[in-house]
């Protein structure tokens, strides 16, 4: 199959596909006489692996590292067991950070008048 084949049956788009082709997240395509790039089945499956990596917010790095696993047969369920769980804790610590910056808006919105005085906790707390 062709590039536009491949992205409509793994959900990548072409541009993604030439841009993890060239960052070696996934091997370079076969060219056929003319040139153009060749696909098969196992590149819908891996093209699909990573997609629902990203869906899942893993990194590129790690994603490198999840296929390496995927493709290892003699993997360990404990290594990617690490894996995940090292991006659980990432994301909960993005959203303990987030959830932080949420309570401090709300605090400075809720002392906020919001009237025709030009004095405003948020500006204050800005300007510090």
């Amino acid at each position: 199959m062709n590039i536009g084949e491949l992205a409509k049956n793994s959900g990548v788009n072409s541009k993604m596909i030439r841009h993890y082709e060239s960052i070696k997240l996934i091997p370079k395509a076969q060219r056929n006489s003319s040139g153009y790039r060749v696909y098969g089945d196992k590149d819908v499956h891996t093209l699909s692996f990573v997609r629902r990596a990203r869906s899942l917010g893993f990194p590129l790095e790690e994603i490198k590292l999840l296929l390496g696993l995927w493709k290892n047969k003699k993997r360990t369920s404990s290594k990617v067991k690490e894996l995940a769980q090292k991006h659980i804790d990432e994301l909960q610590n993005k959203i303990d950070d987030l959830q932080s910056m949420r309570d401090s808006l709300d605090h400075l919105v809720k002392n906020c008048h919001g009237d025709d005085r030009p004095d405003c906790p948020i500006i204050e707390s800005l300007s510090k």
